[in-house]
Order: structure tokens, then C-alpha cells, then sequence
């Protein structure tokens, strides 16, 4: 009952020490007693564990036995004080840790795991959404958003753009490397959504130079000038269109229909409600001269009598009967991000909200960035390890559960690594393995 060896903890937690040990760190030798390595491993294990005081709890450890589960599990060799860690987290650059990411992918990839994401001709569905993840009235540092209330206070916020590969009939969602939506040195104008997207696109063809990728995104993206962004960087889409936005695109789609030129398709499913589904192709996205000719395709869920759920979308992809309905499931799937990704950060065990540190440079998105990576390793194990995923859902009906009975085990025994923790947990009558 094995994982792939580049698919097991100790594979992803050696891609992790690989690529920290390559981070070239600017401080003086001779003067840093808390290296790099064992600052980012002591932040990583504490997201990766769920638990905020993780580094207190086994330094006692250490001091009263000279041995901790941060060091056997995770290689740590100093645990930092809380001080410490944020000082030098705080100096280090997000792109720093955005090839591990990478590489996580391309151990999926190895493994056969990833092609089973690929919906429509081979593609790879990756929606992205922004969240906000810090707000504070007081705490605040040189990249944060802000905002003015009515009274006068501020109000300031960090808030990042995510991308995840998604397939909308899979619960297992994949990361890439966030963008933060935040301000720079030196200029006046506050960062947007937008303009991180633009950023984010760019960085995802760069890194990804030939993954056949589909976007997802809600009614903020369908504009000419960022589906230009995606045509030229060779991505296809699908994004919301609300009539709202698109008077012009929905009177074109009312004479196609009006003159019987679009098409339609009605399923009854087994529980009695009919999805209907509309489409029309090679329409122009807005009334400009140079507008985008794209498809346009609409969906609505109709359950005794009553539309229950109804959304349109734009296309770059000729739609017909035989991939209308993955188009829609593909378009709805844009929910994954906020529920299977920032829902579950925030309110699932992440902490994700939790101000663990804020700085005055990278601090804040260092945390989100490392929350993020722990999250991804999790998803990877449940995903392809078969011990993880037995005693996750063998003994436990909880996340929660699950990874509490890990935080108390940790607390009062020592394990010599992540598997032996999971082989104890399982049977934990046979004593600690070696």
C-alpha cells in the first residue's frame, strides 16, 4: 500500500527541500542562526498540520527530550521563534516558492494523474477567481489594498487572484501559484482583479508554454480586451456573460433565435427536472467595429415548473449537440475555486484568515502562499496515496477529526517520518514503526 514514489510525502517534501535549498539568501553567514530552509519547513509544517502553535509545542519537546517531530517529520534543524520566522519570511519574494508548484504538477503529470483533468479535446479547465484573505482597519503595510469608508477610516486588505486545474466531475482540485492583487512602491494607483489576471495569464503560458488550457472566469473577464489577452496567449475560455453587460451580444442572440438559426437542447434526468440548453455560434461580443466573433451559450435548470438556476457564457469553441452539455458542466464548474478552494481554506482547518504575521513587505502573502502549498500536498495524498487515503476515510468521519487525532498523536510521541505517523494512526497496536 504505496504511492508512487514522487507522489508520496517524502517525495513532495523533497521537492520542497530541494527547491528552498537553491534559494539564494541574502543575509550575511556569518550572522544568521535560523537558516532559510528551516524558517520556510517550520512555516510549512505548521500550515501542512493545521495548527498554529505547532513550533511551541515542539520546542518543549525538544527541550525536554532533544528530539521533535518537526525535525524527523519535516527535516527542520532549528525551530525558529515566532519573531525570528517572520523577520525572515518576511524578506522572502513569492516568486521564490511559485516553481514549486510547478513541479507538483509535473509529478502529476508523471504519474498519469493529470490527464484524467482533461475535459474537451484534451484540454485542462483552469478557473480563476480573486478572494480577499486579510482585512484590518489598523494592521496594515506598504502592498496592501485599501478603501475609505464614508466616515473617513481606512480600510485595508491583502487579496490574491487563484487559478486551479478543475474537472467538474472530480472533487481533487490543483493549484498553480497564486497572483497577489496588491499595491507597489511608488505608484498611486491601486492594483485591481483585472490587471492581476493579465499578469496571471502571462505567468501561467510562460510556465505552462504548451498545456492546451481552457479558462474560467465570471462576468469581470468577458470583455474584448482580456479575451484578446487569452487568444494571444493561445487559451481558450469560457466566461460568464450577463445581459447586464452584454445588451448588445443578447439582441444578437434574440434575432438568431427569433430567425430559428440557433440551437437547442432539452434533457429530462432521473429525478424529473429538465435541463435546457441554447446556443448560437459566430456572434460579435460587443457592437464595436473590431468586435470578437465568439459562441454564446446559455443554460437553464428547471425543477417542477420553477428555473431554479439559470447563467450564460461566452466561448471561443464551436458548440454543438455533442459537447453542449460539457461546456455547461465546465462553466459551472468556476464554483469549484470559491467551495473546493477558498472555502475550504478559510473554514476547514487553513486558518486562512488568521493573521499569523503581517510585516512590512511579504509576510502576509509568504503565509497564504505556504497555506496554499499544504493545502496542495493534501490534495495530492488524498488524491493518489492509498494509506492516506484509508485511515482518512476508514477511521474518520471529519477532516477535522482526522487532523486533530494528528495533532494530539504528535504531541506526545515522536515518529521518525510522515509514514510511520499514518502506519500508527491506522494500528496503533503494533506500536511505532520505524
Amino acid at each position: 500500500m504505496h504511492p508512487k514514489k514522487h507522489l508520496s510525502f517524502n517525495a513532495l517534501k523533497k521537492a520542497i527541500s530541494s527547491h528552498l535549498c537553491r534559494i539564494e539568501d541574502p543575509r550575511q553567514k556569518g550572522k544568521v542562526f535560523y537558516s532559510l530552509y528551516d524558517c520556510v519547513m517550520s512555516a510549512f509544517a505548521m500550515m501542512y498540520l493545521q495548527d498554529p502553535s505547532l513550533l511551541a509545542f515542539q520546542r518543549r519537546i525538544q527541550d525536554r527530550i532533544q528530539r521533535n517531530n518537526v525535525n524527523t517529520i519535516f527535516g527542520v534543524h532549528d525551530i525558529p521563534k515566532d519573531s525570528q520566522l517572520r523577520n525572515v519570511l518576511d524578506e522572502l519574494s513569492p516568486e521564490a516558492i511559485a516553481p514549486i508548484f510547478t513541479k507538483f504538477l509535473s509529478n502529476l503529470q508523471r504519474g498519469k494523474h493529470l490527464a484524467d483533468y482533461q475535459i474537451l479535446d484534451g484540454k485542462y479547465l483552469i478557473p480563476i477567481d480573486g478572494s480577499e484573505y486579510f482585512s484590518s482597519e489598523k494592521i496594515h503595510c506598504p502592498n496592501c489594498l485599501y478603501k475609505k469608508h464614508k466616515k473617513g477610516k481606512l480600510r485595508y486588505s491583502h487579496q490574491i487572484l487563484q487559478a486551479t486545474i478543475v474537472h467538474p466531475d472530480k472533487r481533487h482540485v490543483l493549484p498553480l501559484s497564486p497572483e497577489p492583487i496588491q499595491n507597489s512602491d511608488g505608484t498611486n494607483k491601486q492594483d485591481c482583479e483585472i490587471n492581476a489576471a493579465k499578469r496571471l495569464i502571462a505567468k501561467i503560458r510562460k510556465t505552462h508554454p504548451k498545456l492546451p488550457i481552457i479558462i474560467g472566469g465570471d462576468g469581470l473577464y468577458s470583455k474584448q480586451p482580456f479575451i484578446d489577452d487569452l487568444k494571444a496567449a493561445n487559451m481558450s475560455f469560457i466566461l460568464v456573460a450577463k445581459p447586464t453587460d452584454h445588451k448588445i451580444l443578447f439582441e444578437w442572440v434574440k434575432d438568431m433565435f427569433d430567425l430559428d438559426a440557433g440551437e437547442q437542447l432539452t434533457v429530462t434526468d432521473k429525478k424529473g427536472r429538465e435541463h435546457q440548453y441554447r446556443w448560437v455560434n459566430d456572434v460579435p461580443l460587443n457592437g464595436s467595429k473590431d468586435a470578437d466573433q465568439i459562441n454564446f451559450f446559455e443554460y437553464r435548470l428547471i425543477n417542477n415548473g420553477k428555473a431554479t438556476y439559470r447563467n450564460s457564457w461566452v466561448t471561443d469553441m464551436t458548440i454543438d449537440n455533442n459537447n453542449i452539455v460539457m461546456l455547461v458542466k465546465a462553466g459551472r464548474a468556476r464554483w469549484k475555486i470559491e467551495n473546493e478552494t477558498f472555502n475550504t481554506l478559510k473554514n476547514n482547518g487553513y486558518h486562512l484568515e488568521h493573521n499569523f504575521g503581517h510585516g512590512q513587505n511579504n509576510l502576509s502573502m509568504i503565509f497564504f502562499v505556504i497555506n496554499l502549498l499544504a493545502f496542495y500536498v493534501h490534495q495530492i495524498l488524498d488524491l493518489t496515496d492509498p494509506l492516506y487515503q484509508k485511515v482518512r476515510y476508514t477511521k474518520f468521519t471529519s477532516r477535522k477529526e482526522f487532523w486533530n487525532q494528528l495533532r494530539c498523536t504528535i504531541r506526545i510521541l515522536i515518529f521518525p517520518h510522515w509514514q510511520s505517523l499514518m502506519q500508527f494512526i491506522w494500528d496503533p497496536e503494533k506500536g511505532i514503526p520505524p
